[in-house]
């Protein structure tokens, strides 16, 4: 009887350890008020996010200075000293702005080695109120300072609290600190808070130039309750463009650090919908418990000797535990997998009749199940963005209704594996349909030893699978429980990226979840394998991704809760008197079809070219009124002569808004060599670029050459050197984002199932102006 139950008890036990994965990586619940003064409180800390993202808080808006103002208040009552930072800042990337950083100290018993706390204090664009990003975490630091401070220990080395300024436009803040104030020299070891969606674990990620094993052992030493880290996310992060604060402390100052960040629910990430409602509390739970272990660590702990020359394979474990390893066992590990590999084979062939036979044959099921999720997967999205245009609408590739959409791949990949290993069933040949998929694995794992060995630890599985094999192929049937139990470190390493891939990288990579989901079938096949209704489980798979996918129908059209953002643009060509309404979108709604009509002409390549995160262009355009908007006020002059036989001189160029505007991008119509360019008094080729840095900066963004934030009214003063042969001629936009507010116009307020388009220039008064210098 305990036979024919076990594949039941088996699947009841597997559902159990999948939510225990999940839910064991982060604080089950939020702490309130009522606990000690000397504990983070999530309660005391969402108080403060309830309070900073009341509105949208960007650099040039009218509730940025009340954010400044309310953080420098909450510091000054917990007793602490406040500095303001206020400079300009130049990036690499030709993003200029005026920060004001706030900062504050803890000065230690020992000088010498400071430890950074930061986040920073502006949110995104135009319309995110940042609850999430990155109130959490600057309330996360003003609750774990309190409850520090209370508790009245002493301190070794020096705490810094760094709440920066300009982060989402261009980490200028974090520029402006390295490279200007005294205090910079000092850190040793920053701890850094961000967030891109509003929920979910929080994941710890390293920014170190050398070594990431001093990194990582101090960290397990600090001994966070709840720790949720990998070397594959490490290493994939290095390789990509997602940069946060603590990247330009390590570029520019060597500065060792940790990231907390957390991702799920991306949609609400940049959006209007990053409010205090829609934050996790238990995720806020999570960033406390990470700082609270961790600022009791490192007050005391030798925070000069991070630098290593060893890298550390590492992951996380559902009970908290971090397992760790150098990467000098990646090559041996994989040579030991190999031989025992080939060793189990070897007494297949010499032990078991037909077994080669059947394992050649294995490779037919599992070609069947890994292609055919893959590209029915492909497919299967490809087809939803058909029928469901307004997914393109998500600008991050993340829909409201994406969650379902992953359960439902994942649903449908098990039935896919599970019908086709049915069909391929034979009671001879199951040790020997495991042979080819973990070969498989196994060149997988090699390739990684060399490409990306973050994810070197993937080769662990297959030594349990290994040990299984040995088992199928002495056993007629062997004990399921002890398969099932052997298949387990499968589950815990792949599980969490089948979920998390397409939540941070969008559902176009979704074939990656079921290809991933093959891959941890395969593992538990010799569990599933010796289950007799495979067909009834297929079926039974098959009918829970047919409900997942209908929910996702339900919930596919945009409404209150899923609101549908789109954006309006008013441009007004300076040179040509002419105006027009402009818009990213894909669809009209009833809000933009009052300026486009219900079937707009859409633009094929936009003339316009924006600086956007995902490359957005206008798609539609419509003739607009001319309306009474100031131009800016342009100065030229020529300097003197610089070098009679370069035949080169120096120019002056002063852009004066006459209206209150938020950003300029300048740009170049021709590629031209500046010999010297200088902004608001800053060098543009002092950027670690090499000679002639500046022509190799132009490059970027369709020839733009700079985006100046205002924070106000500021002059735009440019200083360069070219020859006299090639003046450049710039074009100019300088927007402003108060169309819905502007006086000289009447646009009606968007419905309430309708938010601002994020990522982009939206809601903005635009005027385009091109600057000839003769």
């Amino acid at each position: 009887m305990l036979k024919k139950l076990s594949p039941l008890f088996i699947i009841l036990i597997l559902i159990f350890c999948t939510w225990f994965i999940f839910y064991s990586s982060m604080p089950g619940k939020e702490t309130t008020r009522e606990i000690p003064g000397t504990e983070f409180s999530t309660e005391r800390a969402f108080q403060h996010i309830q309070n900073i993202a009341q509105t949208p808080h960007y650099v040039g808006s009218s509730a940025h200075s009340r954010v400044r103002n309310y953080i420098v208040n909450e510091l000054q009552e917990l007793g602490l000293e406040v500095q303001m930072q206020e400079g300009y800042s130049l990036n690499n990337e030709g993003v200029i702005t005026r920060p004001q950083n706030i900062l504050a100290r803890i000065p230690g018993s020992e000088s010498g080695s400071a430890l950074l706390l930061m986040s920073h204090y502006d949110s995104a664009g135009h319309s995110s109120p940042g609850a999430a990003d990155a109130a959490s975490g600057v309330a996360t630091i003003l609750e774990g300072i309190r409850a520090f401070l209370e508790k009245g220990e002493s301190n070794k080395n020096e705490i810094l609290l760094l709440f920066t300024d300009a982060e989402e436009l261009g980490l200028n803040g974090a520029d402006l600190f390295v490279k200007e104030h005294p205090w910079a020299k000092n850190v040793e070891l920053a701890i850094n808070f961000e967030a891109r969606g509003s929920g979910g674990n929080s994941f710890m990620l390293l920014e170190t130039n050398s070594g990431n094993a001093a990194l990582i052992r101090e960290f397990v030493k600090a001994n966070p309750k709840y720790p949720v880290t990998n070397s594959l996310a490490y290493s994939v992060y290095k390789m990509l463009p997602n940069d946060t604060d603590l990247t330009v402390l390590r570029e520019q100052a060597n500065i060792n650090g940790y990231n907390f960040a957390f991702i799920d629910d991306h949609f609400d990430y940049h959006t209007a919908r990053d409010i205090p409602e829609n934050l996790d509390r238990k995720t806020l739970a999570h960033q406390g418990s990470y700082l609270m272990p961790l600022l009791d660590y490192f007050k005391d702990a030798n925070i000069s000797e991070l630098d290593s020359e060893e890298d550390l394979i590492y992951f996380s474990l559902p009970f908290g535990e971090i397992i760790s390893y150098s990467f000098s066992y990646i090559f041996p590990m994989l040579i030991l997998c190999f031989i025992l590999f080939f060793l189990v084979l070897g007494y297949g062939v010499f032990s078991k009749k037909h077994f080669l036979r059947s394992a050649v044959k294995g490779i037919i099921p599992f070609s069947i199940s890994l292609l055919g999720s893959g590209i029915l997967t492909y497919l299967l999205w490809k087809f939803c963005l058909m029928i469901y245009p307004e997914y393109s609408e998500m600008e991050h590739g993340f829909t409201y209704n994406g969650y379902y959409y992953i359960a439902a791949v994942i649903f449908l990949t098990l039935s896919i594996n599970l019908f086709t290993y049915h069909k391929f069933d034979s009671q001879d040949k199951k040790a020997g349909y495991l042979v080819f998929p973990l070969f498989f694995w196994m060149l997988i794992c090699l390739l990684l030893a060399f490409f990306l060995k973050g994810a070197a630890y993937f080769i662990l599985p297959a030594f349990f699978a290994i040990l299984q094999l040995w088992i199928m192929i002495r056993q007629k049937r062997p004990n399921l429980f002890l398969m099932f139990l052997l298949s387990l470190p499968a589950l815990v390493i792949l599980l969490p990226f089948i979920a998390t891939f397409p939540v941070a990288l969008g559902l176009k990579i979704l074939f990656v979840t079921a290809i991933l989901s093959t891959f941890l079938f395969l593992f538990f096949l010799p569990v599933f394998g010796y289950f007799k209704l495979k067909k009834a489980l297929a079926l039974l798979c098959f009918l829970i991704f047919n409900v997942l996918f209908i929910t996702a129908h339900f919930k596919s059209s945009f409404s209150e809760e899923r609101p549908k953002p789109n954006s309006l643009v008013y441009l007004f060509n300076a040179d040509t008197s002419e105006a027009s309404w402009n818009s990213y979108d894909l669809m009209v709604d009833f809000w933009t079809s009052e300026f486009f009509g219900e079937d707009p002409i859409i633009i094929p390549s936009s003339e316009e070219a924006f600086q956007s995160k995902y490359g957005s262009n206008f798609t539609f355009k419509a003739k607009a009124p001319l309306n009474n908007i100031p131009e800016p006020g342009v100065v030229f002059e020529k300097l003197n002569s610089e070098d009679s036989l370069d035949k080169t001189s120096r120019y002056s160029l002063k852009i004066a808004p006459n209206r209150k505007i938020n950003r300029m991008e300048l740009y170049a119509d021709r590629k031209v060599d500046f010999e010297e360019f200088r902004v608001n008094g800053l060098t543009a080729d002092s950027i670690d670029l090499g000679a002639n840095s500046f022509h190799i900066f132009t490059k970027r963004w369709h020839n733009r050459l700079l985006i100046y934030h205002a924070a106000n009214r500021d002059t735009l003063n440019i200083e360069f050197v070219v020859k006299e042969e090639k003046l450049p001629e710039f074009i100019l936009y300088e927007s402003s984002y108060d169309l819905l507010e502007n006086p000289e116009f009447d646009i009606p307020e968007r419905k309430k199932a309708m938010i601002p388009r994020p990522f982009v220039v939206n809601d903005a008064v635009i005027i385009r102006k091109t600057i000839r210098l003769d």
